[in-house]
């Protein structure tokens, strides 16, 4: 009945395995979970996670070379073999002691999104942008908003979906980055006008990144949304700022303000309080220099 399958990439998933093995038991249903390594670096954490094979309808896949988060999800639903497939991120912590039977009580829609949600106190001051930056948006995640507009607010990290569905749509493996495969993904459930239904189930994200590394992850997400731009017209508000700057000329000044002032707002936006707008500004600048240099 539910195929439960978990990515992974230098993170160690037994408590996550461990925690949904036991609810799906205790459901009494047919199910499997499966793992997927995609070729971490680190082997301490292939070591650990091999332990997941002890566990009854449990298996770890381990990839030869890195595949990338489209390719792998794609991968993991070639292996399951179960009507629903209940796709989570590694980085996830159960919170609540029904969580999967309240997935099982909405299988009447195509897709079932659960949602996410973040501890209340920050786990490091060296986390701080990321910790404020998804505190924020937690404010906006409950399923009452997220099913006004459904298919823009669909995430990857926690989301049970039919396979013959998901098998007629499939994450997009041209796009081997980090950022925005997510997006993709909902304007083809749109595109196909595939039932979508957002519920109040959220598992806890845990893997929150220092500030530098999110900074990182932010400029690769920005340079792929730059080779997807064309599709993704219409379904991003970062797009759209562009479009408005670009139409009254002042997309090259903003290029040219945030080269000389990217130091300093490096400087802001990892420290212990970064401030939200600036790193609104931050990527908008920063976009604006990428279109900058592919013109």
């Amino acid at each position: 009945m539910l195929s439960i399958l978990i990515p992974t990439y230098n993170y160690d998933c037994r408590r996550l395995v461990s925690d949904l093995h036991q609810q799906a038991g205790q459901a009494g249903i047919e199910y499997e979970i499966i793992v997927a390594d995609d070729a971490s670096p680190e082997p301490i954490y292939k070591e650990k996670n091999r332990e997941i094979n002890t566990l009854l309808h449990c298996r770890l896949i381990e990839l030869p070379e890195n595949v990338g988060r489209a390719r792998i999800r794609n991968r993991l639903a070639d292996e399951a073999q179960y009507e629903w497939l209940l796709f989570m991120d590694c980085d996830a912590e159960v919170i609540s002691p029904t969580f999967i039977t309240d997935y099982l009580r909405h299988t009447d829609a195509e897709v079932v999104c659960g949602g996410l949600c973040h501890a209340n106190a920050l786990p490091s001051p060296t986390m701080s942008l990321r910790y404020a930056y998804e505190k924020r948006a937690d404010r906006r995640r409950a399923a009452r908003y997220r099913n006004r507009k459904p298919y823009e607010q669909f995430t990857p990290f926690n989301f049970c979906i039919r396979r013959d569905t998901f098998q007629a749509i499939r994450f997009d493996e041209s796009i081997r980055e980090y950022g925005h495969e997510d997006t993709l993904f909902g304007i083809e459930l749109q595109h196909r006008q595939a039932q979508i239904h957002h519920i109040d189930n959220p598992l806890c994200h845990t893997g929150l990144e220092e500030n530098l590394v999110f900074l990182n992850k932010t400029r690769l997400a920005l340079r792929n949304l730059a080779t997807m731009e064309n599709s993704m017209q219409g379904h991003s508000s970062l797009l759209s700022a562009y479009g408005l700057l670009k139409k009254i000329k002042l997309n090259r000044l903003a290029a040219h303000w945030f080269i000389r002032w990217e130091q300093r707002l490096t400087q802001q936006l990892a420290g212990s309080s970064p401030r939200l707008p600036l790193f609104s500004l931050y990527k908008l600048g920063y976009y604006c220099t990428i279109r900058e240099e592919n013109c």
